[in-house]
């Protein structure tokens, strides 16, 4: 018995996750979800899809279906090969959060919907009646679109949103409905003189009533309605059309608009928002690159007393890049720049202080010079007056 159980766990544990819950495989599984992350594979699984339902457009003719048979044949491997790889991939990456996103959700039932062909036809035979429902829901995998495309995700998001009033608007106008369709057949549903075929019975009258609501054939039912002479019947239709597709409808539509601007809104700030984040990444990288390039600058000084300080900032420079922008925000919080920028600090007050004693002996100097200008005024006054 302990055989076994240490056999099984030989088997297991490279399945089974540590019971403190970290992976072995941490590296293989960031390089998996790079791969699944990146713009490459995004436009590889957009061409996959969109071959696909080119591929089924054809198959839907008789004739190219019979003359491209075993390019279908193999095209259908690929395809659902790389469908079920790509499940594998995003089940690897995170198993335990991949069921957690609806659109993964959507991604496995389509991979189901995809065997489920090949699975009556290995169960039930080539002849089974129902195989054709199935090959006509092989067209649900162009919904895997959805999963990479962020305009439609925002147009489901908007459309989900909507659910509670949306329910809201179809609950009143199926009220609205319910009340005219009991009102017509009680006015136009009669054997005698009615019309059966549009108001015989309770669904006859929601199907008419519907026809009138989308303004289909309207005149068609008046006027059936007219040949029998019944009372009431244009006021009734007037009524019911002004309410159901002037109000309701309006109504629908513009619950829907409203909500969907609404995510698209949410989703242009959620662009700005990423490439804000890009931004600062690109830059917290140039900013530690040149953080690094200063502190080596900074140790060669140190180290190399020789050089002149001109060398370095040349050597300096020529590890700056073209394409580097310049940050100034966050390099003035680095610790080497506020090293150099309060060196610099001191040595400006420095100066100041000797511009500002500089300052004052000129002051005095010239407060000297005003003080004896009066004196050699009189001298000069005087000498002119002993001459005279």
């Amino acid at each position: 018995m302990t055989k076994r159980l240490s056999f099984l766990k030989s088997i297991f544990g490279s399945f089974c996750w540590p019971r403190r819950g970290r992976r072995k495989d941490t590296q293989f599984q960031a390089f998996v979800k790079k791969v699944i992350m990146s713009h490459l594979f995004k436009i590889i699984m957009i061409s996959t899809i969109s071959m696909n339902a080119f591929f089924m457009v054809l198959w839907t003719d008789y004739k190219t279906r019979y003359n491209l048979f075993r390019l279908f044949e193999v095209s259908e491997l690929i395809f659902v090969s790389i469908y079920s790889s790509e499940f594998c991939m995003k089940l690897y990456v995170d198993p335990i959060s991949y069921w957690k996103d609806g659109y993964n959700l959507l991604d496995v039932v389509i991979i189901i919907i995809i065997f489920i062909p090949y699975s009556l036809r290995k169960i039930k035979g080539k002849h089974y009646p129902y195989l054709n429902i199935a090959d006509g829901v092989q067209s649900l995998r162009i919904l895997k679109l959805i999963t990479y495309s962020r305009g439609i995700r925002t147009l489901i998001t908007a459309m989900g949103q909507t659910a509670y009033t949306v329910a809201s608007v179809l609950i009143l106008f199926f009220v609205l409905m319910y009340i005219f369709a009991i009102l017509g057949f009680c006015l136009f549903g009669l054997p005698e003189g009615g019309d059966m075929n549009n108001w015989g019975n309770l669904a006859l009258a929601f199907f008419t009533l519907f026809s009138l609501a989308t303004v289909d054939g309207w005149t068609d039912l008046q006027e059936q309605l007219d040949a029998r002479n019944l009372i009431l019947s244009r006021s009734f239709t007037i009524i019911f059309i002004l309410l159901a597709s002037f109000v309701f409808l309006s109504m629908f539509v513009g619950v829907m608009i409203i909500h969907t601007e609404d995510s698209i809104k949410k989703f242009e700030r959620e662009l700005m928002l990423e490439r804000r984040m890009n931004l600062m990444e690109e830059k917290q990288v140039i900013l530690k690159r040149q953080q690094e390039e200063v502190s080596k600058l900074m140790q060669t000084q140190k180290d190399l007393d020789h050089k002149s300080f001109t060398e370095l900032v040349e050597k300096f420079k020529k590890t700056l890049r073209h394409t580097d922008p310049m940050v100034l925000d966050d390099f003035g919080t680095s610790l080497p720049f506020i090293d150099i920028y309060l060196s610099t600090l001191d040595n400006q007050d420095a100066t100041i202080y000797k511009l500002q004693e500089l300052y004052y002996e000129i002051v005095h100097v010239l407060s000297l010079m005003l003080e004896d200008l009066p004196q050699k005024k009189q001298s000069k006054s005087s000498e002119k007056v002993d001459e005279k």
